[in-house]
């Protein structure tokens, strides 16, 4: 246990030393690794969403779900699985990517945000501590997606085949693709590196069962430090890179890809938490399930999709300006659909 303890520490600065390096090496400021962002910016590469400020295919995104299945294969913990409410999870992975956009940013890129000084992630942070607790509340009433079941293999295998379907599209091109020419989607890391730190982090995410929303939640239901040791561990690893590379600016005010508005920031990862803590993790830890062959992380991978085109789409998703015409009312609706789930799911309930 203190071996894995240590790994998971190790795992903690490696990822947020990279993640903070990656905007050095051209992804947008404080936005080194954000999985919600990244899943976005594929999105509308792939025409699902016509923000043309957000159309990359991040390569960062087939590695981190590569390097999680390469080490699944390697450790024999790839099983291939799922039937665990697919339709809920699906919704539930929408509405978190609803919140994220309306933040800005994943509970990776929060810590990562705070870790470049901008203090607008105080703001999140606190969102997704809350949500964590709202689901904590339902997981305590008995609130449970159901039991999974072992499927065929090739459907486990699905979700690394799709990624590495994307990773051939981003070396060649084709013309059907989006592109960015400005904004956070033309800023980013060559292919190769952006791919190997992806590899890295898969790698490592899927060694320790990383999670920015489960370690919360782990620290406030059962006081087990390990999950949250890999989120202090990202932040140290975050700040100090950032230090030694002058990336650090404190404060509220022209922070890149974000906005001031306290109120929906918080509010955005309340939602964000508590559909994290409904579907059993962050962005992160779903590409990760995802990669070892479960089907339901993959569907709310697809939840994840189809919440970055509605949040683009149907002006929900923030910009630097502030909360979008529709983004407050998308919360706030999000947030009464996942307690109503949280609540009727649950033996209490029945």
């Amino acid at each position: 246990m203190k071996n894995q303890q240590y790994l998971m520490i190790g795992a903690g600065l490696v990822f947020g030393s990279l993640a903070a390096y990656m905007t050095k090496l051209g992804n947008p400021g404080n936005m080194g690794i954000c999985v919600a962002c990244f899943y976005r910016d594929i999105t509308g590469a792939l025409g699902l969403h016509r923000a043309e400020v957000v159309q990359y295919l991040r390569p960062e995104i087939m590695g981190l779900c590569l390097g999680a299945f390469v080490a699944a294969l390697s450790f024999g913990e790839f099983r291939a699985r799922g039937g665990s409410n697919p339709l809920v999870r699906f919704i539930l992975g929408m509405f978190v990517m609803i919140g994220a956009l309306v933040f800005l940013g994943c509970p990776v890129r929060a810590v990562l945000r705070l870790a470049g000084g901008d203090l607008n992630a105080l703001y999140a942070i606190a969102g997704i501590i809350v949500g964590a607790l709202i689901g904590i509340y339902f997981l305590k009433r008995g609130f449970n997606l159901g039991r999974t079941n072992s499927t065929y293999s090739i459907a486990g295998y699905l979700m690394p085949l799709i990624m590495a379907g994307l990773l051939i599209f981003a070396m060649v091109q084709p013309q059907f693709l989006f592109n960015s020419e400005s904004g956070p989607g033309s800023m980013h890391a060559s292919l190769a590196i952006a791919l190997v730190v992806g590899l890295i982090i898969g790698f490592l995410a899927q060694k320790t069962r990383m999670c920015f929303v489960g370690g919360w939640r782990d620290l406030s239901l059962v006081k087990d430090f390990y999950l949250f040791s890999g989120i202090a561990a990202f932040f140290v690893g975050a700040l100090l890179v950032n230090l030694l590379t002058g990336a650090v600016n404190v404060g509220f005010e022209g922070q890149p890809v974000a906005h001031t508005n306290a109120l929906w920031n918080f509010m955005g990862m309340v939602l964000c938490g508590l559909g994290c803590t409904l579907m059993g993790g962050c962005p992160l830890r779903q590409t990760v399930l995802a990669a070892e062959g479960d089907t339901d992380a993959g569907i709310s991978i697809l939840g994840l999709i189809a919440g970055a085109a509605v949040s683009h789409n149907w002006l929900i998703a923030s910009s630097a300006n502030g909360p979008n015409l529709f983004g407050p009312t998308a919360v706030i609706i999000g947030l009464i659909i996942l307690c109503s789930i949280g609540y009727l799911m649950s033996e209490q309930a029945a």
